[in-house]
């Protein structure tokens, strides 16, 4: 636990923040004019420019009470800490949805469009390194990594002059079953999950990935043995949620899990991000 006290002493202020708006992509799934996006700007002290973070939270939304949510936040407040630029987009609020845990905003078509507008907003920033942004998303917001790094994703802009996602980061990804069985993303790729994951089932994901580094893919993988849904989530005791088809399944921070993962993820994305 020293090196997790050490990595959230703070190295710079506190992170500013600012809300942002830009077009997602989703042009193509609309029919119609792509949806406009709010999101959070957190960015480090300093002129930059700084390496970037594109981070999609998860189905219960961005916001709770009206704040960011507590996972998102903490880890914003590592990454910023550590010389990154973190952008949250919002992609229920400009869609009318509060929560979305049944699978209502599909993260195979809208989200993967808004984590492209991200990449493309965020590249168009003198602040930002352009070409050393990643992608990290939780559950519902995992799900939407595993599918926009896909060689054939629908989302990625065809020029991409600036670049693609440089690393992307999913924590206990949701419908990883709906992966094709080759699927071999291109971009270095980083799940964490645990074991004991009743609300989205850790085999297919682990099952995706492991075959996806066995064929040579860039991946890296970290199955936590004790851990549930949500095992990152600071200070969120074990409990149940029971859904409204009736599964019930466990939700909780597991101490010595999110211990690795915050060292873990900082320096995967600081051997492939920062300059």
């Amino acid at each position: 636990m020293a090196m997790l006290g050490a990595l959230l002493v703070a190295s710079s202020p506190a992170a500013a923040e600012e809300t942002v708006s830009f077009p997602s992509l989703d042009g193509p799934v609309t029919g119609a004019k792509p949806t406009m996006l709010r999101a959070l700007l957190m960015k480090p002290d300093g002129p930059g420019p700084f390496p970037a973070i594109v981070a999609l939270h998860g189905c219960g939304g961005l916001f709770r009470d009206g704040a960011l949510v507590a996972r998102e936040a903490a880890w914003a407040q590592l990454l910023t800490t550590h010389g990154y630029i973190v952008l949250f987009p919002d992609s229920f609020g400009p869609r009318d949805v509060t929560t979305d845990c049944e699978g209502r905003v599909r993260a195979w078509a809208e989200r993967s469009y808004d984590a492209y507008g991200a990449l493309r907003y965020l590249q168009a920033r003198s602040f930002v390194i352009a070409d050393r942004i990643g992608v990290m998303g939780w559950s519902h917001g995992g799900g939407t990594v595993i599918f926009a790094i896909s060689p054939n994703s629908g989302a990625r802009p065809a020029d991409l002059p600036k670049g693609d996602f440089r690393a992307a980061v999913a924590f206990y990804p949701a419908w990883c079953s709906r992966l094709s069985t080759d699927w071999r993303p291109d971009i270095p790729f980083l799940l964490e999950i645990g074991a004991r994951d009743d609300s989205i089932q850790p085999a297919p994901c682990i099952e995706r990935v492991e075959a996806a580094r066995a064929a040579g893919a860039p991946m890296e993988i970290k199955v936590y043995d004790g851990a549930v849904h949500d095992f990152d989530w600071p200070d969120d005791k074990l409990h149940t949620i029971t859904s409204p088809s009736g599964k019930v399944a466990h939700y909780g921070v597991d101490e010595e899990a999110r211990a690795d993962a915050l060292i873990r993820v900082l320096a995967f994305f600081d051997s492939r991000l920062q300059p």
